[in-house]
């Protein structure tokens, strides 16, 4: 049965294992993670309905819009028993991408997002990487609590990369949520931010929990991603050692009939008191019924962090 967890000091409580909805974008705009059917996305989100999760994440970038649409889709009829969020920066409109955080097109660009979802509100809405000196400036989350006081959006939310961000956005907010990258090969450097977080009762999402993948543990190194696959970017010293450390992390954290290597990494990305959801990503409704079936595994003990702290020492 799928856990539940406070979303910060929000007073609602979301599915600790969500859904991300980046792989069901597709490949044709790239920043993906290879070629996508659409009525077996579908399937995968009413599979995670199904499962009980409530908590999906997605981004207006994402298959320029089209994990949104389908989004709303497979959603239509549930809207009022889910918590959507997606996110804002990347302007895709124009004739060449670009980073835009403006507030005329914020406002644009959430409108289009409310229309693909079907929608007339935005649980969460996310600025995707702003620099810490806009976060610093402290306007642009004025700028969304204007958008939060017409109801267009209940809460918004800061996707940052490292933890320099999360406490630049923290002390000038704070947001209600801020999106980090935390998995077992990303994990070190965010006692300060989940403490203030905590402080301040922001909420955590912690994002890419399987390292794009590798934490399931079937890649081997031979693998040759597709054009705009996001991990046919990682140079091949980087490929190596995720699969090493992703086999030598499964010997000693699956639980044969109990838990998966993922399950585990799933597990871990949960265990930090301020992380409040995990939105592993999925493209099958197998994925995703292994993903949040982390829900019931076996916790990750203090024994098994001591082996995985062991086996990290020895990769770098």
């Amino acid at each position: 049965m799928m856990k539940m967890r406070k979303f910060g000091k929000a007073g609602i409580e979301v599915s600790e294992i969500g859904m991300g909805c980046r792989a069901i974008g597709g490949n044709k705009h790239g920043n993906s993670y290879g070629p996508t059917d659409d009525e077996t996305s579908l399937a995968t989100v009413r599979k995670a309905l199904e499962m009980g999760c409530t908590f999906f994440d997605t981004s207006d970038v994402f298959g320029h819009g089209h994990s949104e649409e389908l989004l709303g889709a497979a959603l239509k009829g549930v809207r009022d028993k889910v918590f959507i969020a997606t996110g804002v920066g990347n302007d895709f409109y124009g004739p060449r991408p670009k980073r835009n955080f403006t507030p005329l097109y914020i406002g644009f660009a959430l409108n289009k997002s409310l229309e693909r979802l079907r929608t007339d509100y935005i649980d969460l809405y996310q600025l995707q990487n702003p620099t810490v000196r806009m976060l610093q400036r402290g306007d642009i989350l004025a700028h969304m609590n204007a958008h939060k006081e017409i109801g267009q959006i209940r809460h918004y939310g800061v996707s940052i990369n490292r933890p320099d961000e999360g406490m630049a956005a923290l002390e000038s907010g704070p947001p209600d949520a801020l999106q980090i990258p935390y998995s077992i090969l990303r994990s070190e450097g965010w006692e300060r931010v989940f403490a203030l977080a905590q402080e301040k009762g922001c909420a955590i999402i912690a994002r890419e929990p399987l390292a794009n993948g590798y934490l399931t543990g079937k890649y081997d190194g031979s693998e040759e991603f597709p054009e705009g696959d996001v991990r046919r970017g990682l140079k091949e010293v980087d490929r190596q050692a995720r699969t090493t450390t992703a086999a030598r992390l499964k010997d000693v954290l699956e639980i044969p009939g109990e838990r998966t290597l993922a399950q585990a990494a799933i597990r871990f990305a949960l265990k930090p008191d301020a992380v409040t959801a995990v939105i592993p990503g999925a493209k099958t409704p197998a994925q995703v019924k292994e993903n949040l079936g982390a829900s019931d595994c076996p916790e990750v003990t203090d024994e098994e962090m001591k082996s995985i702290e062991a086996i990290l020492r020895t990769q770098t």
